[in-house]
């Protein structure tokens, strides 16, 4: 068995990721004297389950946080007992938008306002962060991009396992074809979720594919692309009447591979069986679990450091964002082009629709 890789070694893999042909980000310096500067950051909302995220930002040099701004009376005194927001200034969207030097915004409103709020955002010239998922309208999704594209903008999704350092070195073996040819994807993203919380996800016809799935989803099609087909199945299992689809599936068909996405509000012990397999006709790779994540590779030969047969890899406690912010940092800053291009989210979105049986014209 070979040891497992150093944090470092797999972090220096992160150019696997799929690299868009886009030009040059508005902001971006070019100066080398200009590279150390903070990136001016604000935020919209806090009603996102995600939107504690800012903590990270508030903690990295890469950025100043120059505010947030919460409408919602209720929410923001909420928020205002919470150590992430302590000390900030609250303002309005305008004046945050407003704010001299600011380049981004992170929009961690309520799914349903999450578009609403980008598009704003990027018609101000501003790079956004946007939540997952990317609301329900596909085609104001696509406006919002065109825009951004217009305006040289960047426009970066919360799906939060992107650079989790598993998926890194999954891309690694893939990008060396160390699997073989991909036949075969299955993933799980599920937990028990409480009344209160059902209760919340049953607001959206597309239930837990839409609120869990998309994470799997987004990278179900880094891995194969768009599929060919979506065939979704859904069901209510729970005993609690609240019109929650609690427990579904979604099969993507492609010409030489067939991908599961599986998420319920269900399954006891739910967060440690998230997990991710991909099957190569040379290697299988199993990621289990997502969040603090371990891997056992199996392959039909010796591939690098790794050998035939079975590799169990460890990798160091995984924090949430903290790359994602690095990511939008070393953008923003000229460093890097963008990982994940629009039409690779356009994609995203479309399937995670296509999985809840959602419509794909509003």
């Amino acid at each position: 068995m070979n040891p497992s890789p150093s944090r470092r070694e797999v972090l220096l893999s992160t150019g696997t990721a799929l690299v868009s042909g886009a030009v040059p980000i508005k902001g971006s310096p070019q100066a080398p004297s200009s590279k150390g500067k903070p990136i001016k950051v604000g935020q919209i909302g806090v009603g996102h389950a995600h939107a504690g995220k800012l903590a990270v930002f508030r903690s990295s040099p890469d950025f100043e946080v120059v505010g947030i701004v919460e409408p919602d009376a209720q929410l923001k005194t909420k928020a205002e007992m919470d150590s992430t927001y302590k000390g900030l200034k609250w303002m309005t969207r305008g004046q945050l938008l407003e704010t001299s030097g600011l380049q981004l915004v992170l929009v961690e409103t309520k799914v349903e306002n999450l578009l609403e709020n980008a598009e704003i955002c990027v018609a101000a010239g501003m790079n956004v962060h946007i939540d997952k998922p990317a609301g329900d309208s596909l085609l104001r999704l696509k406006g919002i991009f065109e825009i951004a594209a217009k305006k040289k903008l960047l426009v970066q999704m919360g799906y939060m396992y992107r650079y989790n350092p598993a998926i890194v070195l999954l891309h690694e073996f893939l990008k060396k074809g160390w699997l073989g040819e991909v036949f075969e994807v299955h993933t799980v993203m599920s937990k028990a979720v409480d009344p209160l919380g059902r209760k919340r996800f049953a607001k959206f016809p597309g239930g837990m594919m839409f609120e869990l799935g998309c994470h799997i989803l987004d990278l179900v099609i880094r891995i194969l692309g768009k599929p060919d087909s979506v065939t979704a199945f859904s069901r209510t299992a729970g005993k609690v009447e609240d019109g929650l689809k609690d427990n579904m599936l979604a099969v993507l068909g492609y010409p030489r591979a067939l991908a599961t996405v599986k998420s319920s509000a269900l399954e006891v012990g739910g967060f440690d069986r998230r997990h991710l397999v991909v099957c190569g006709t040379e290697g299988t790779f199993h990621i289990q679990p997502l969040d603090n994540p371990a891997a056992r590779v199996s392959l039909s030969k010796n591939q690098g450091k790794y050998q035939k047969g079975l590799n169990e890899i460890r990798f160091p406690v995984y924090n949430r964002y903290v790359d994602d912010a690095l990511d939008i940092a070393r953008i923003l800053k000229g460093e890097k082009a963008p990982d994940f291009s629009p039409a690779h989210d356009l994609a995203v979105q479309e399937t995670l629709l296509r999985a809840c049986e959602l419509p794909l014209d509003r």
